[in-house]
This record gives C-alpha cells, structure tokens and sequence, in this order.
C-alpha cells in the first residue's frame, strides 16, 4: 500500500481531531470575523493549498457577499506591487509554511493594512509568524509527495471558520458527522475509473459551484501521480472553447453530487455521451445513470470533501495499474520554494 493511499485514509481521523482542537480557536476568529468584518478577502497559496483556496473562496462570496480573489505571489516577490488592502482579510494557506513567495506576500500584505490569517500544517512555521492569526490543520506529517490529507483537512478548517463566522449551526453540526461520512466515501468502489482511465494519456475533469476546487485538485493529482494530462474546467466554462477537443472516446470525469448545480452537470453528461465521450460520472445513490457514488456529505457545502476523498483512494489504485510511484512523482519535492 502506498503512503498517499495510507495517508488518504487517515484523512476522517485527522478531521475529527480537528474538529475538536479548533472549535474554540475557529469561534473566536468567527466572532472578530462579525465585529470587524473584512471589505474584501485576498487568499496566498500555490498548488493544492491554491485550490482549497477556491474552495473557500467560494463559500466566503456565496454566504458573505464578500469579493474573494487568489493573489499571484509574484506580483510581490517581482513587480514589488503597492498593496492597498487596509480592511480585508488576507489568507494564506500552506502545508508546510516554508515557500518564501508565500511569506514575502503576507508580510507585504500585513504591511498594507491587511488582517492576516494562515491556515498551516507545520507548527511554527515562517508564515504563521508572519501572520495575525495561524490555524492549525493538525493533519499530522504528511511524507507522500501528493498531498491528500492535508488538502481534505485544510477544506474542513474553512468550513469550520465559515460555520462560525455565519453561526451556521446546520453547517457546523453537519461537520461533527463528517469524519464518518468521509470512512464511508474511503470504502466507495470506483474500479469503473480505474479500467477506463488504465490507458488514458488525456483526460478533463468537470465540476461547478465549490466543487469546481475538487476538480482542479483531481486534475493535478492525475498529473502528478499517473503522468495523464488533466484539465479541469467548471461544468458551465467546458461549453466554450475546451468542447472543441471532445472526440469519441475522449474521457471525461464529472462530480455531480447533491447541490444546485447536479442538474446542470447531469445534462452536460448526458450531451457528452451522445457525442462520444467517455463519460465517468460520479454522483449520489439516487442518480441511476452514474458510474462512480458519492457518499452524500449531510451538506451541500461538505459535498466537495466527500467526492475528493473516493477520488484520492481511486487515483492511488489507477497509479499503481499504470506502473506509477504515486509517493515519489518525477521531479517533485514535498516542499517547493519559489519566489
């Protein structure tokens, strides 16, 4: 068993600690969130951290009404850009804290005006000191390349500070029911993926709404771990200019769970289908026409860490079929510095 596959089973466990440990951490940030809230939030982070960034993103203008926008760090480490951010939120989202673009951005930030939060998996990092506030993702050490439980705990820590910045207690009792949701979606059976995309060099990977965040993390992953080139797109862009490379048999893989947007995303199957693609559809029990299930999360915010989390275990399986170290990715490193 690989180490990203032990460590994607470890994810519903890590949460429910989580949970626990940040709950009073979370209902304080959530309670300065109400009395000084932010004009706008700007959100610091690369690769898998940048997609659960989306996430939040999502949620934050959804529920808040708040502008969020993913700030290119290089507009500081390079262009030196003269932030004016006085009254926003500033956050940073990093599983080891170390990358000096991401501390040069909120320490300019910090500089400019901004609160700053940082959501990070190693204690006492450079960016958590360079930061207001630091949340703890308490994931536990992370050794695989591929970043599995770290990214599912960093989705859960958002909804936890969403749940308590809006005194959503739908959203935060729905969280205390996660962890097991998660140990079902662990034991989902998406074999049907593995057969279909053994062979596959080329592939696009389909969600909306906040789920459009899993998709980005599931193209990377096959990227990283199968050598396929993934793309993601949400399922309203993919009518534009990406239909023009559907051809038969061209894969396409759709998370369609319980929401506002499964509708939309079921019909776009449907379309797919009838001009050739090969359609994996994953979605809840009580869509007959799916391929792989989602375990339904107890709420619509929740879904995306339900569908990623039969994702990561299916990925693992599809890297070991085709040959791969889904542990030791070519070219990669755990830690990645840029500026």
């Amino acid at each position: 068993m690989s180490q990203m596959l032990l460590e994607a089973r470890n994810a519903p466990e890590r949460i429910r600690g989580q949970l626990q440990r940040n709950a009073p951490i979370l209902a304080a940030l959530g309670e300065q969130l109400r009395q000084t809230p932010p004009s706008a939030v700007v959100t610091v982070a690369r690769g898998s951290s940048d997609h659960a960034a989306s996430y939040f993103a999502y949620l934050c203008m959804q529920q808040r009404g708040i502008p969020v926008a993913s700030l290119p760090p290089s507009l500081t480490t390079l262009s030196k850009a003269p932030w004016r951010v006085r009254g926003q939120l500033a956050l940073a989202v990093s599983q080891s804290g170390q990358s000096p673009d991401l501390i040069a951005t909120q320490q300019a930030l910090a500089a400019a005006g901004a609160q700053t939060l940082a959501l990070i998996n190693t204690p006492q990092s450079p960016l958590g000191a360079a930061s207001d506030n630091e949340v703890p993702l308490y994931a536990g050490e992370e050794k695989s390349v591929a970043a599995t439980k770290s990214y599912l705990t960093t989705l859960s820590a958002m909804a936890q500070l969403i749940g308590h910045w809006n005194e959503d207690r739908r959203l935060l009792g729905a969280l205390e029911e996660l962890p097991g949701r998660l140990e079902r979606a662990l034991d989902q059976d998406w074999t049907p993926a593995i057969e279909a995309l053994q062979g596959a060099d080329r592939l696009m990977v389909i969600g909306r709404g906040s789920g459009l965040a899993v998709a980005q993390e599931a193209a990377l992953k096959f990227k990283e771990t199968c050598a396929i080139q993934a793309e993601s797109f949400s399922g309203a862009e993919v009518h534009h200019g990406p239909m023009a490379l559907i051809g038969p048999d061209y894969p396409v893989l759709i998370f369609a769970p319980p929401g506002p947007e499964q509708a939309g995303l079921l019909a776009l199957a449907k379309w797919l289908e009838s001009v050739g693609a090969r359609v994996l559809l994953a979605a809840d029990e009580d869509v007959s026409e799916r391929q792989l299930t989602v375990v339904e999360a107890g709420h619509e915010a929740l879904q995306p860490l339900s569908v990623i989390q039969s994702f990561y275990i299916m990925v693992a399986g599809l890297a070991a079929a085709r040959g791969s170290d889904p542990d030791r990715p070519q070219h990669l490193n755990k830690v990645t510095c840029t500026l």
